[in-house]
C-alpha cells in the first residue's frame, strides 16, 4: 500500500509540473509572437522570436522547477531532524500533540488515545511530521522528475502559438493565435490545473483565460507601438 500511495504522489507532481509547463508554454510564447507578429508580417522574424522564446522558457521552466522542488525537500528534510531530535528529548510531549490533534478533530478521548497508540508505536516519526508538518515523510517528491516533466511540456505547450502564427494567412494570423490559445487555456491547461488542484474548474479556466488575454494584448500593444 505504501508503495502505491508513494507512486500516485509522485505521478501528481509530474502530472502538476507537466500542466504549468504547457500552460506556460503556451501563454508565454503566444505573448512573444503576438507582439512579434504585431510588429512586423515577416514570417522568419516571428517563428525566430517564437523558437527563442521556447527555448529560453523552457530551460527557465525546468531550472525553477528543480530550484523549487529541491528547496521544499530541503525544508523537510530539516523538519525531519527536528521531530526526530524531540523524540529523543520528549517523546511524551510528542505523543500529547498527536493525541490532541486527533482530540481536537472530534475523534472520541478512547478511539483517539488507541489511534494514538497504535500509530507512534508503528511510525513514530512518521505520525508526528504528517500532524505537525502536514506531509508524508515517505512520499518526497523528485526535483529531477519535476524539472523534466516541464523540459518536456514546455516547448510542447509553445508548439500550438508557433504553429498557429505560421499557418494562418498575415491578415489573420493574430486573430487566429488567439483563438487557439484561448481554446487551448480552456480545454487542457485550465480545466486540468483545476483538477490536480482539486479547485473549482469554472475559476480556475477563466483565470488561465484572463492571464492569457492580458499577455497577448500587453505583447500586441507593445508591438504596434514599433511597427513599421
Amino acid at each position: 500500500m505504501a508503495k502505491k500511495k508513494t507512486s500516485l504522489a509522485r505521478r501528481i507532481n509530474i502530472l502538476r509540473a507537466s500542466v504549468m509547463g504547457a500552460n506556460d508554454g503556451i501563454i508565454s510564447v503566444a505573448g512573444i509572437v503576438i507582439g512579434v507578429a504585431a510588429a512586423t508580417s515577416n514570417g522568419y522574424a516571428i517563428l525566430i522570436a517564437g523558437l527563442s522564446g521556447a527555448l529560453a522558457g523552457t530551460i527557465s521552466m525546468a531550472m525553477g522547477e528543480y530550484v523549487s522542488v529541491s528547496t521544499q525537500k530541503d525544508s523537510q528534510r530539516m523538519a525531519l531532524i527536528e521531530e526526530k531530535e524531540r523524540l529523543d528529548e520528549d517523546y511524551q510531549s510528542e505523543y500529547d500533540f498527536v493525541k490532541k490533534k486527533y482530540l481536537d478533530q472530534g475523534i472520541a478521548p478512547a478511539l483517539a488515545t488507541q489511534a494514538t497508540n497504535e500509530l507512534m508505536a508503528k511510525d513514530a516519526l512518521g505520525t508526528v511530521v504528517l500532524e505537525r508538518h502536514g506531509f508524508n515523510p515517505h512520499e518526497f517528491t523528485s526535483p529531477y522528475a519535476a524539472a523534466i516533466a516541464s523540459m518536456i511540456s514546455f516547448p510542447l505547450g509553445s508548439i500550438l502559438p508557433m504553429v498557429a502564427v505560421m499557418i494562418t494567412p498575415a491578415a489573420t494570423r493574430i486573430w487566429a493565435t488567439v483563438v487557439a490559445v484561448l481554446i487551448a487555456l480552456c480545454i487542457t491547461t485550465g480545466y486540468a490545473a483545476a483538477v490536480l488542484g482539486d479547485a473549482e474548474r469554472g475559476k480556475s479556466v477563466v483565470r488561465n483565460v484572463v492571464a492569457g488575454l492580458l499577455t497577448m494584448a500587453v505583447t500586441f500593444v507593445i508591438g504596434q507601438l514599433f511597427a513599421r
